[in-house]
């Protein structure tokens, strides 16, 4: 067990990426954050269908996430065998040209099919359950979503690059511009402001699409700036190496998997709730938000505790790699629970830029989500400890037991407590809600437990000694 002393310099050790990532990610879903306020303003109906279309293009553009975020962990490695032995590091630097080649190459292609699968789940929502108005509407928001997602999924792919090589920092500054241009955006589309047609709840799927080319643009020109970034950074993917990005796509499939195994777990989840009306639908879509707010400081943590115990690995620290763990969990516990204590404390407040308790329309959303709140309090913490542990195995490499690991955590036994609840039981939305703690509670102890065990099995059969002279990411 760590010392006091140990787990606070391995805190500020794990902070030192951590910090910059998770604001970053804190930013990036301020965006939608903002897009569904914009949609609670043009009222219950438009949130319910914003929130469907949400739903769908967040499960498409992570899983298409899912198949570069490998890139950050092999670029680390790559970075961290070129700083233990000089003679390698020309021969690293050509690896990490091709490893952002492929990885621009993975994101087009994956941008495009799902593109195309956005449009094409628009125009089948009616026969998932959902009112025909709402339906309707969310048809009209996908289609103006679907081509933001090709230069998103290039955002992310240079930004595991820049993640992998330790210098994420622009990152953040683009995103938290990004947020102001978006509602900005967003009202003129809303609106028809400056001559342009009037597009309601369509504009907001049009304003996010944009935002999301500037940020990427915004980004390669960060980088092209940047003396160690520049002279790796290669966008021609029409000459990706086939081995690379078949390796990518060898690590990156099962991370996608699981992403989408997780995201098509809520996804699933929020079709429930529409089945039982658009209040209860706009209250999933409520609090889902919230959570997500939440999910992205774990996300910071887990990419953190991903890239240092793939650098600890490369050059043999496995009594670091060990300790990120404890130390990551332990920094996603203390967050989780201060935020727990504002759902519990002033719900209201907390619910309050998503619903007007003075309009009656509103007011059964608000007290569905009120109630959920106290459930959200506790399963956040899972939610947390879970998507670290898919960091730390991707940190060894090993993919495809977090993808087997979520398929039993999520499926086999989150989805039927969750029915189980909602359905047979009477709990409606709570029941669906505690059905999810559930699977993600599951979720958490298998993955943290095959990390535990694959780590020592790495550690005996590996005899790599720790260079001299270099640093740990964790001391």
């Amino acid at each position: 067990m760590q010392q006091p002393t140990t787990l606070a310099r391995d805190s500020r050790a794990l902070a030192a990426l951590a910090v910059p990532l998770a604001l970053t990610q804190l930013a990036q879903v301020a965006l939608t954050t903002t897009d569904t306020i914009m949609m609670g303003v043009l009222g219950t109906e438009a949130l319910a269908a914003g929130g469907l279309a949400l739903v769908v293009f967040n499960q498409l553009r992570t899983m298409g996430v899912g198949l570069v975020t490998s890139v950050g962990n092999q670029v680390a490695a790559a970075a961290a065998r070129a700083e233990r032995d000089e003679d390698a590091a020309d021969d690293d630097g050509r690896e990490v040209r091709g490893l952002v080649r492929a990885a621009m190459a993975v994101a087009t292609l994956a941008g495009l099919a799902g593109a195309v699968l956005m449009v094409l789940i628009g125009q089948a929502a009616t026969w998932l359950g959902q009112d025909a108005e709402v339906a309707h509407r969310a048809q009209g928001m996908l289609a103006a979503l679907a081509p933001g997602l090709v230069p998103c999924l290039w955002f992310q792919a240079i930004r595991q690059f820049t993640v992998g090589m330790r210098r994420p920092q622009a990152l953040l500054q683009i995103t938290i511009a990004s947020v102001a241009v978006n509602a900005g955006l967003n009202w003129i589309f809303i609106h028809g402001s400056w001559g342009l047609p009037e597009l309601g709840l369509t504009g907001i799927g049009v304003a996010t699409s944009s935002v999301h080319l500037l940020s990427f643009l915004a980004l390669y020109a960060s980088a092209r700036r940047d003396p160690e970034l520049a002279p790796l950074l290669s966008l021609d993917f029409w000459r990706a190496d086939a081995p690379t990005v078949r390796r990518l796509l060898g690590l990156g499939t099962p991370i996608a998997a699981t992403y989408g195994s997780e995201a098509g777990f809520f996804s699933v989840t929020a079709l429930l709730a529409g089945s039982f009306g658009a209040a209860a639908l706009a209250a999933h879509t409520a609090v889902n938000q919230l959570i997500y707010i939440v999910f992205q400081v774990a996300v910071g943590l887990s990419h953190a505790a991903s890239i240092n115990v793939s650098r600890e690995l490369a050059l043999g620290e496995y009594a670091a790699a060990r300790r990120i763990k404890n130390t990551a969990l332990a920094c996603g516990a203390a967050v989780s629970a201060l935020v727990g204590l504002a759902y519990l404390a002033v719900p209201e407040l907390v619910l309050r830029p998503f619903f007007d308790p003075d309009t009656a329309a509103d007011q059964q959303g608000l007290r569905i989500a009120s109630g959920l709140l106290v459930v959200v309090a506790v399963l956040q913490f899972f939610d947390c400890a879970q998507n670290i542990g898919v960091g730390l195995l991707r940190g060894l490499d090993d993919t495809r037991s977090g993808f087997r690991i979520t398929l039993i955590g999520y499926w086999l036994v989150g989805l039927p407590a969750a029915w189980l609840l909602a359905y047979p039981l009477g709990g409606e939305t709570r029941g669906l809600w505690l059905g999810l703690l559930i699977g993600l509670a599951t979720t958490a102890v298998l993955l943290l437990r095959r990390y535990t065990v694959a780590l020592a099995a790495k550690a005996s059969t590996t005899a790599a000694p720790a260079q001299p002279g270099r640093t740990s990411a964790v001391s």
